[in-house]
């Protein structure tokens, strides 16, 4: 059995209708099921609207399935029931079938595509596509099994396995600061050439965390560049300082070739996860891979930060 996303979303419908019954209510499900109750909510009125028929009966106290629902849930737990037998039949044997996986780009590029390789070599009958996008898909539209996510989820549906945590650093080339000094305060950056990535919109800022709370330092930018390899390069040529996230540069620091700046002023790290669009209904392959991606990653050094 390899069901694809549309089949897999249908599945899901059925386990969250399930869990309503069996939990007595949506908050309980969204519970049981690590979603947000209007997660849950959501997912039972696509369903009635699929059926067309009410499902369960909502009151301020409690819910009362209706009898189209008992019929459904009667034959929703014979569906699940051989899905979860076919699975496990799967899981006796080697695995196979396909895998997408995203990632953002830098991150994926170094730090991913290592542990699908090393993944592949270990099950020659499973094949991977990975897709490197700094924009987060979604996962049910873009038929992925499997994402990594930098940053607050902004899906509560999803189930996430934290691995480490990065952060935003400031870092410059050592003959730069010693041309131009080493800045002591955030407020010392207007007084330096700053390179800056022009990939988020909005104002050239950067926020600061400080003694007296949360600061945002409005930057006057030497150079402004959208690609993140140019930012990194141009800070290497010793032409400014910069900031990045600390994966991008891991390298760089490790050699001395970039300096950290300002580490007194760095915000809030930032988790790295591993997301999928649920924690029953997945396929060993699934299972297998999110396993040794978490055991993989949480072991690099550049999620510790």
């Amino acid at each position: 059995i390899i069901p694809d996303s549309v089949t897999m979303d249908r599945l899901e419908e059925l386990e969250v209708f399930l869990a309503v019954l069996d939990a007595g209510s949506l908050a309980g499900a969204a519970r049981r099921l690590r979603r947000s109750a209007p997660a849950v909510t959501r997912t039972l009125a696509g369903l009635e609207a699929r059926v067309g028929a009410r499902l369960v009966e909502r009151t301020t106290r409690r819910l009362h399935v209706t009898e189209a629902g008992r019929r459904l849930a009667e034959d929703a737990r014979s569906v699940l029931a051989g899905y979860e037998t076919a699975i496990a039949r799967e899981e006796a044997g080697p695995l196979r079938g396909a895998l997408r996986i995203s990632a953002p780009l830098v991150f994926g590029r170094r730090h991913v595509a290592p542990v699908v390789a090393a993944f592949l070599d270990r099950h020659p009958g499973v094949s991977v596509e990975l897709v490197l996008n700094d924009r987060n898909l979604d996962l049910l539209d873009e038929g992925l099994d499997l994402a990594v996510r930098i940053g607050a989820l902004a899906d509560s549906s999803l189930v996430a396995r934290r691995v480490g945590q990065v952060r935003r650093v400031v870092v410059a080339a050592p003959d730069y600061i010693a041309r131009r000094g080493r800045p002591e305060h955030s407020q010392d950056l207007a007084d330096h050439d700053v390179i800056y990535s022009s990939t988020v919109p909005g104002p050239p800022e950067w926020r600061f965390a400080g003694p007296r709370g949360p600061q945002t330092v409005r930057v006057r930018p030497r150079l402004m560049v959208n690609a993140i390899e140019v930012v990194v390069a141009e800070a290497l040529a010793g032409r400014g300082v910069t900031r990045v996230m600390s994966y991008q540069v891991a390298e760089e620091l490790a050699d001395g070739r970039l300096t950290r700046l300002l580490e007194a002023f760095e915000p809030e790290p930032i988790a790295v996860q591993l997301v999928t669009a649920s924690a029953r209904l997945r396929p060993a392959r699934v299972s297998a891979f999110l396993d040794f991606a978490a055991a993989q990653l949480g072991r690099l050094d550049v999620v510790r930060a």
